[in-house]
Order: C-alpha cells, then structure tokens, then sequence
C-alpha cells in the first residue's frame, strides 16, 4: 500500500465501508422487489473513489457515470439524498425523477452523473475549461470504466484537455469488463494507460485496490493540475464484484465469469486497510465500532428514504418543458 497516515488510513476505511454497506443494503432492496430501478453496484472498487475524492477539495468537480454510488458518497453526498433517489422519492437527489443512475449534489461539486458510456468525459472538459478560464482553482475529475475507453468522447476530451492544459483528471476504473465482454476480447493489447503518451500527457497505472496508492496518484495529478501542468490520466485496476447491473456475483449479463471473482475476492480494498490499521495500532473493537456506526447511518437514510413521499402525478411535466412553452 502507499503511504499514508493513521488518522487519514482510517477516514479512508470508514468512506469505504459506508460506500460497501450502502450497496450492500441497495442489493438487498433490490433483491426483494422494493427497489425498482436499475441498479449498477460498486462493491469492490471502493478503494478508486474514496482516495480520488480524499485529494479533492469540496468545490472540485466529480462526474461519473451508471455506477457511481461510491463516487457520490466519497465527494460528501448526502446518504440519505441518494437513498431517497433510488427510492423514486421527491426527498431524492433528482427529486425522485433520476433514479440510481442520475445522482446530483452540487453543493459538494456533482454536477450529474450519466449512465451513457463515456457521455460525461465531455461534461468535465467544460467544467474545467471554465475553471481555468475563471481562473478560480478548481479541478475536474471525470470516472469511468475501461469500456470508455473505446469511445471517441474519451479521445476527443483527452485532445482537447492536453491542447489546453485544462485542470483536468481523467480516472478510468478498469476493472476489465465492459458489460458482460472482457478486456481482452476488445482490445488487441491491456494497454490503456499508453492513451496517455499518446495524447501527451501525464498518465499512470496504480492498483485499484490499494487506497494508498490511489491516494497518491491522485494528490499528484491534482498537484499538477492546480499548478497549471495539465491533465492526467490514471489507470486504476480493479474488479467488480457483482454483475454488471444487479445484485448477482458470478452472473454477468448471462456470462459468467468463472474464478476470477475468487482470485479477487482476497485484494478486497477494505480487508486490506483494516489490516493496514492494525498493523498501525488499532484492534478489533475499533474496526468493529466503525461497521457498527456505518450499519446505523445507512439503515436510518434507509427508514427515511421508505417514509418520504413518492412525487404527485401533477409534477409529471415539471422540468421537462419550460414554464413559458407549458403556458
């Protein structure tokens, strides 16, 4: 693992495993028919989001796409905002009319997220052509899976982020599926992080897994970015543990994965910073009090999701055509 501080190393730990539990219990409601709506799960990547989100500040920009649970809880979203989205809930995020796949908090700098492939690549140029033309110091970061990769959004963004040197991250989650078909099955070469020099910026490939080490890619690229050195590229690798939308572990889109889950399953990005932890001085009790304190903020953001009120037939139209043309 990369360096990192004790007291750091732990709110890592505790973003983790409130990212874990949360889906953890969206799995369930999913599982049982109370949730209706599509749900892509981020159960094993937790490691990406939470120490990208720990080198930003609050006003940096995050985008992502159809699996960002755990983006939007690492930046600071509010849990219970996105409980009561997934609900379909007028308390939600999007007011109960985006679903899990539309997660919006613009207070902690989430301007959307789209389940589109690559479709909010593009979106963080924008944000981080006005950052550098306001000059206010802020960056962006764009999250996606390798499938992404493959789209001209990606490339074009890339371009035109290194012609300007736009205070830009670009955090590719490879976690080597792209729905149900595998890296290798779509690219002659596992070669990703080459799209960098390609493009002539800087890039890395980290271990997904290892928080530590993505903590450090990231707080280099924002490094550079703040200092107007321009955009980066980091290949995190990684694997999904679940299938590509829904709570199944070794079906994906009816292809099953075969063993690769449990060669996987033993890099788990939790069980390894809590050992991490105790290795540096916290016992048993510690990590159990986190679980424990994580376990009682999701089921309450649970409880109150199911308590809030479902949107009325008469807002159907709201935000979709403007005041004037409905009049």
């Amino acid at each position: 693992m990369g360096e990192v501080s004790l007291d750091r190393l732990a709110r890592l730990y505790e973003t983790m495993v409130r990212i874990r539990v949360a889906e953890e219990r969206i799995a369930d409601l999913v599982e049982a028919g109370e949730v209706g709506c599509p749900c892509h799960l981020y159960i094993g990547q937790e490691a990406i989001a939470a120490g990208v989100c720990e080198a930003l500040g609050r006003n940096d920009y995050v985008w992502g796409g159809h699996r960002s649970h755990g983006h939007y809880l690492a930046k600071g979203g509010s849990l219970d905002a996105m409980m009561a989205e997934i609900f379909g809930r007028v308390t939600g995020c999007a007011e109960g009319r985006g679903g899990s796949m539309h997660l919006f908090a613009p207070e902690v700098g989430i301007l959307g997220t789209v389940p589109l492939v690559a479709a909010t690549i593009p979106l963080s140029i924008g944000t981080a052509l006005a950052s550098k033309l306001k000059r206010d110091g802020r960056v962006s970061v764009a999250f996606f899976g390798d499938g992404a990769t493959e789209e001209g959004h990606f490339h074009e963004s890339v371009n035109i982020a290194a012609v300007y040197k736009l205070p830009a991250i670009f955090v590719c989650e490879n976690n080597f599926y792209a729905s149900h078909m595998a890296l290798h099955e779509r690219r002659a070469e596992d070669n990703i992080v080459k799209t960098a020099a390609a493009h002539g910026i800087a890039g890395s490939s980290v271990d997904g897994n290892d928080v530590g080490a993505v903590l450090d890619a990231a707080e280099n690229a924002v490094a550079r970015a703040r200092a107007g050195e321009g955009p980066t590229l980091i290949e995190a690798r990684t694997y999904r543990w679940r299938g590509h939308v829904g709570p199944s572990y070794d079906m994906d889109v009816g292809v099953k994965r075969k063993d690769e889950l449990s060669l996987w399953k033993p890099r788990d990005p939790i069980t390894r910073t809590a050992a991490q932890l105790l290795a540096g001085g916290w016992d048993e009790h510690q990590l159990d009090a986190v679980h424990q304190r994580v376990d009682a903020v999701v089921s309450a953001a649970i409880q109150r999701a199911r308590s809030s009120a479902s949107p009325v037939a008469a807002d159907l139209y709201t935000h979709v055509y403007s005041e004037a043309a409905r009049r």
